[in-house]
Order: C-alpha cells, then sequence, then structure tokens
C-alpha cells in the first residue's frame, strides 16, 4: 500500500492523528493505518491497548462536532489499528482547542491533510446546513448582545440563554451560535448606507453616513437619520396653517423594516438607501423568492426569506403581520399624484417612495440646495421646484433682455406687486436669479451658470 488521497499510514498514536481524522471527515473519507511508517512498512505498536484507549480518548475529546459515529476501528495482524473514516454530515469538523477556523479546520487535498481557507469552511457549512442563512452555524462564535438585551427589555421579554434554542440563535446539538444570532449581535457586519442628493440623478452629495453594529441599533439609528431628513413643509391659507412632511414617517418606518426583514444576508453589501429631491429608495440584496412576483407582494402575500428573524420581529411587535406593510405603504399615498414604485430584479428588490411636496402644487419646494446654482434646465428637472409657467416666461424674457425691474416683470405677468414678489423671491430662492441693487435701481438677472 501506499499513501494516497484516502489512505494515511502513522506509526504511532499522536495528536496529529485528529488532524487526519478531520481531513477525511470534511472530505469523501479515507482510511488511517496506525503501526506502519511513511514508507509503508509494518512497524507495530508496542501496547495495543493502551494505544487504543488513547486513540479513541483523542478523537472524542478533541474533535467537534462529536465525529465518533463515521469512525469504525479494527484490529489488524502485526498490532496494526485500521481506522475507517467515513464522509460526515455535520461538516465541518474541527480541533476543539483551535476553534471553527482555518488552524482548526483540515481538508484532505492529495496526500496530505491541510488547513482549510475561510471560504471552504464557507462552503462546508452551506453544504450541510442547507441555503437557509440565518439558520446555519456562523463561522464567528465570540458574540455579546448587550444591544438585543436593551431591545427584548423594552418589549418585556425574556432574552435568557436558555430562550436562545427557541429564537433560533443557537444550534443545541452542535452547542454554536448560529448566523441569526450574529445579525442581532454587536459583532454584526453588515450595515445600512444612507446617501443625501441635492439633485434628481443622485451626483451631488449633500451628506452621507453609515449605520453599524447589531442589526437592532442600525434599525434605530438609519429611522432616526431618515426622519431628520424627512422635511416639513407649511403653507399658510389665512388664519389656517397646513403641515406636511415630505414622506409618511409610516411609510418610511416600513419599507426600512422591509428591507431589513426580506435581504439576502449572505451577501456581505450594505442596504443602500438614496434621499434626493424628488424620492427616498431603499435597495436590498436579494430579489423575490422563487414562485413569487410583484403583484403577489401587492396582493399581501409574503414568504419572508429570514423567517426566524421575521418572527423575533413579530414577537417585538416592529411588524403587526406578515405580509401587511408593503400594502400600507401604498394605502398611505392613495390621495396623491404619483404613488410608490417596486422594481425587482434578480437579486435586488427597489422600493421607492415619492416625496408627496415634490409633487403638491400647492405648497413651496421642501428642501432649498444650498451654495449650489442650478441652470434652467438643471431646475425644470427638479420636480420639487414646481416650475410655474410665469416662472418660465421670466426665465426666458431674462435670456433676451439679461435684466428686469419689478415693474417689467409685473408688466410681463400682468400681475400686482405683491403676488410679482412672491414669484420672484422663489425663484431666487431656487437660485434660479439673482437681485442686483436696490430701490428702483433693483433688477433680476440670471444666474451667472445661465448666463
Amino acid at each position: 500500500m501506499y499513501e494516497s488521497e484516502a489512505i494515511e499510514f502513522k506509526e504511532i498514536v499522536s495528536e496529529d492523528i485528529c488532524k487526519e481524522v478531520i481531513a477525511f471527515a470534511n472530505t469523501n473519507g479515507g482510511t488511517i493505518y496506525v503501526g506502519i511508517n511513511n514508507d509503508g512498512r509494518e512497524v507495530g505498536l508496542l501496547n495495543v491497548d493502551e494505544s487504543y484507549t488513547r486513540l479513541s480518548n483523542l478523537v472524542r475529546d478533541t474533535i467537534l462536532p462529536d465525529v465518533t459515529i463515521f469512525i469504525q476501528y479494527e484490529l489488524l495482524d502485526g498490532n496494526i489499528i485500521k481506522i475507517k473514516v467515513s464522509e460526515g454530515s455535520a461538516k465541518p469538523y474541527y480541533l476543539k482547542h483551535k476553534g471553527m477556523k482555518p488552524a482548526g479546520v483540515y481538508m484532505r487535498q492529495g496526500t496530505s491533510s491541510v488547513q482549510a481557507s475561510w471560504d471552504q469552511i464557507r462552503f462546508l457549512i452551506k453544504n450541510a446546513d442547507g441555503d437557509t442563512f440565518e439558520s446555519t452555524r456562523s463561522i464567528q462564535q465570540d458574540l455579546s448582545f448587550s444591544t438585543a438585551e436593551i431591545e427584548f427589555k423594552r418589549r418585556n421579554i425574556d432574552f435568557a440563554s436558555e430562550k436562545f434554542v427557541s429564537l433560533g440563535l443557537w444550534c443545541a446539538d452542535l452547542k454554536l451560535f448560529t448566523n441569526l444570532a450574529v445579525l442581532i449581535s454587536e459583532q454584526c457586519m453588515h450595515s445600512i448606507k444612507v446617501a443625501v442628493f441635492a439633485d434628481r440623478a443622485n451626483t451631488i452629495f449633500i451628506d452621507r453616513r453609515e449605520f453599524g453594529g447589531s442589526i437592532f441599533k442600525h434599525m434605530h439609528d438609519a429611522y432616526d437619520y431618515l426622519m431628520l431628513n424627512n422635511k416639513t413643509v407649511s403653507e399658510i391659507h389665512g388664519l389656517d396653517r397646513y403641515d406636511l412632511q415630505d414622506y409618511p414617517p409610516e411609510a418610511i418606518r416600513e419599507a426600512l423594516l422591509n428591507a431589513i426583514i426580506h435581504r439576502d444576508y449572505s451577501y456581505s453589501g450594505s442596504i443602500i438607501i438614496n434621499i434626493n429631491p424628488d424620492h427616498l429608495e431603499i435597495i436590498n440584496l436579494g430579489g423575490l423568492l422563487p414562485g413569487l412576483s410583484t403583484r403577489d407582494i401587492l396582493s399581501g402575500i409574503s414568504q419572508p426569506r429570514n423567517s426566524k428573524l421575521a418572527q423575533i420581529f413579530f414577537r417585538l411587535k416592529h411588524i403587526e403581520a406578515y405580509g401587511t406593510g408593503i400594502r400600507r405603504i401604498f394605502d398611505l399615498y392613495r390621495d396623491e399624484t404619483v404613488k410608490p414604485d417596486i422594481a425587482v430584479s434578480e437579486n435586488t428588490f427597489r422600493m421607492t417612495l415619492p416625496n408627496r411636496n415634490a409633487n403638491r402644487q400647492d405648497l413651496g419646494p421642501a428642501m432649498v440646495v444650498k451654495d449650489q446654482i442650478l441652470t434652467h434646465e438643471d431646475a425644470k428637472r427638479l420636480p420639487m421646484n414646481n416650475l410655474t409657467p410665469q416662472m418660465e416666461l421670466i426665465m426666458d424674457q431674462l435670456k433676451i433682455k439679461e435684466a428686469l425691474s419689478d415693474e417689467d416683470v409685473m408688466a410681463l405677468l400682468r400681475l400686482k406687486r405683491t403676488r410679482t414678489y412672491l414669484i420672484l423671491k422663489k425663484m431666487n430662492d431656487l437660485g434660479l436669479i439673482e437681485i442686483r441693487g436696490r430701490g428702483q435701481s433693483k433688477v433680476y438677472m440670471l444666474r451667472s451658470k445661465d448666463r
């Protein structure tokens, strides 16, 4: 016999045998002969009984998960122990004192047992546990849950370790945390990225933030920041004042929760949220599950990608029932001209919420772009500016005459002084025109970028 991909020789019983057992159990199985040297010569064991006892104890006490059911021992002539290792079903197997990382996980390659890479470890876990990310054993096991404890305490729900199995945070048989546990822990590597833009094309940044930590932490932090950017526009008619926020707070909440609960966490990318003068869009990784269509989603049919995570959010009363969130979003826009939009690709899901103030004629702009000179064409492309026919007429006339006085504009629009002043003030606030001079010498001109 010769050493091969499925055969390994060991002259004596030593801890190195555990690496060979792990490698065979993690690959396609194999046989280890103890009492044969590297040259293939039978040397035998001096004390077979003692060697057998030490060997079985090493395998049982040094390797996790328990691999003993996949091992058969046989005593051969010449005081040789034959160890037949079958391929295991709870991969990856690893050295207990090293942990489930490259230093403790071994694979069989040719005639050698070598350390596995992180990618190989992830592959072994996925194949052994299936495609459900949240229920899969986590590579990271050193976890803390201070944020989760606070979140559960707020709802008077017990977060004791005894509940971890029922919550889906702990594999009882393997004594390991799941990926779901990582998501709610401080060690969560996922995040939400939010960017605020001055233009509809999302090219001019105003601000950007990234929120990480426990999934509960970046949920609250992202929502607070979105509400900070949810501006309120006021309009006064007589003695009455009317306030309207750009987006219904409940719509923001439901869209954010939908992205967090349904995203595919097997991807390392972040949830992306873009806010511009026209709309707010939330993009998360993971399209619809097979068999579902956009029409199904709008009808209230829901199949959570992360069912255990959804159950936790349900118990914490962040969601009321599966499948109602998106219908609630559309209901909040029932009286609006522009409706929310859903766009689905193979690997992404995008929810777009229209800015209600950008599409309302009787309210002013929801946001003034500071330190930004807009051209006439730029302004036309920003629905929030609500360019009226009077503004268009003034812009066109200024391209011919270069400057207009109050009297010129009043004559052009056939309006009285107060109404003319309000229109010119709004155009100046939007950066469409600039004011030169004061009193009787005051004139209005296009911003230098337009001239």
